[in-house]
């Protein structure tokens, strides 16, 4: 909903080998993934010859209904759930994208976004290529195709090779899997097995974007697909090579403020934790004398637990979320004041009636929630309402795979945080250093990440975020 400016999640993308009901899978590993994409859900399945595809708008749980999973029936099969990033949000950009090309039927499904995608598909279509789609996904698919090596995997590789920028991919053909993640790693891919079952002679191999979907489908995490790395599941077992040489690793610190679910190992690290440190170092920054620590939901609880336990301060569910919104609501004639919001939110007036609230939410995008929030719980009575955010201020756009505002809607790009106090009517605003993020997420550990949307210094070539739009069709 518009009221709730959040950042929207990228994509979620699954893909399972050598399992009997291969596309049941899938679609659990996407409900799982639900949270990344709300906007269409697409699942590709192998039954050894032929590749079918089923893809619609809407939620998983609503469109993989059994008629059209029985259509589907597989032992390979990959999935993805969207948001639109770059490509128009409609069904003709739903993923996988599944083509009939010289090297056979392929169908991709992508995580990320691709800085170079114009460009190439530019040139691509002033030598005759035909796109289907502005989705920047096709790019992959239009190269794969064109590629002068003559096996799948060199072509992919090949492929990988020319495109820039953020993505983790999956890709099916009619017997084997592939994943692959970009050098910098923006974006996570971890791959895990279902042990064959009593009489079953191969295990089974799954990819997902995050592993909260392995613990649905009952597989084991094992790794991270690595940076760079592309790997071939087949009839010849599992095979991996590097296409291109891991660059400084660059991986979206988001994820662990706020994207993934906090259930979810990602980079190779448990979110929870991480956003349980986010919350402590939080209280040991910007330490507040208050009663209650009252998290946003759902995005700020694991951070407020966290900064409950460092500053104990007793953490309350004063803020109570209905799960049911769905996309439109009729709003009454005689307007209520903050309507979105109160939709989604209603403040627990017995716990906040009197007392000083910590307020803990994971960012301020554009601040208009923030200001309703506040005003909403001072008017359930609370004495002060004070707001920390458990990541630094967001001053630039990402261009890796998510959508969020230009600058010029970005609020802490536009005003100091004394501003954006002033602006949001809360008593104090305080928001989690850049040093205490990194910390908090572990970085040099085992990952460096990308933190471009707190500073506006891109790991990547700038590329001006007109210049990833959805293509326009050239005139004759």
């Amino acid at each position: 909903m518009a009221a709730f400016d959040k950042f929207r999640e990228e994509c979620g993308v699954v893909a399972i080998y050598a399992h009997p009901e291969a596309e049941k899978l899938a679609y659990l590993g996407l409900h799982a993934l639900q949270h990344r994409g709300q906007e269409s859900a697409g699942i590709v399945s192998s039954d050894g010859m032929s590749l079918r595809a089923h893809k619609a708008m809407g939620l998983v749980a609503d469109i993989f209904v059994e008629d059209v999973l029985a259509k589907l029936r597989g032992t390979l099969a990959i999935g993805h759930t969207r948001y639109s990033t770059a490509g128009d949000s409609a069904l003709l950009n739903a993923q996988p994208i599944l083509v009939q090309s010289n090297k056979g039927p392929i169908a991709v499904a992508h995580n990320g976004n691709l800085v170079n995608a114009q460009e190439i598909r530019s040139r691509l279509e002033a030598h005759g290529s035909i796109f289907q789609t502005t989705s920047d996904t096709e790019v992959i698919v239009h190269l794969i195709a064109m590629s002068r090596e003559h096996t799948l995997p060199e072509a992919m590789a090949d492929a990988l090779r020319r495109v820039e920028g953020a993505f983790s991919l999956v890709m099916v053909s009619t017997d084997r899997v592939f994943a692959a993640r970009d050098p910098r790693g923006f974006r996570p891919l971890a791959m895990g097995r279902i042990p064959a079952a009593e009489g079953v002679r191969k295990d089974t191999i799954v990819f997902a974007s995050e592993t909260c979907a392995f613990d649905l489908i009952g597989a084991v995490y094992e790794r991270e697909v690595k940076p760079g790395e592309l790997v071939i599941v087949g009839p010849e077992g599992v095979t991996s090579r590097f296409y291109s040489p891991a660059s400084t690793q660059s991986s979206c610190i988001f994820e662990h403020v706020y994207f993934a679910r906090p259930d979810s190992r990602v980079f190779g690290r448990a979110v929870q934790t991480s956003r349980e440190n986010l919350g402590r170092q939080l209280a040991k920054e910007a330490p507040v004398v208050a009663d209650i620590v009252v998290p946003v939901p759902d995005s700020g609880v694991t951070a407020a637990l966290g900064y409950a336990a460092e500053s104990g301060i007793p953490f309350r569910f004063a803020l109570i979320r209905n799960h049911y919104v769905g996309r439109t609501f009729i709003e009454p004639k005689q307007s209520v004041r903050d309507f979105g919001v109160r939709l989604k939110l209603n403040p627990v007036r017995s716990l906040l009636e009197g007392k000083r609230v910590v307020l803990i939410d994971d960012s301020i995008v554009r601040g208009t929630t923030s200001k309703k929030i506040v005003r909403m719980v001072r008017n359930a009575g609370a004495k002060e309402v004070h707001m920390r955010i458990s990541c630094p201020p967001t001053i630039s756009p990402c261009f890796y795979g998510v959508d969020t505002p230009s600058k010029s809607q970005l609020i802490a790009a536009n005003k100091t945080i004394e501003e954006i106090r002033e602006y949001t009517g809360a008593d104090s605003l305080a928001y989690l250093s850049l040093e205490g993020l990194k910390a908090a997420c572990g970085e040099g550990d085992k990952t460096d990440y990308c933190t471009a949307c707190y500073t506006g210094k891109y790991p990547t070539s700038w590329v001006d975020v007109d210049d990833i739009q959805p293509a326009v069709a050239s005139k004759p």
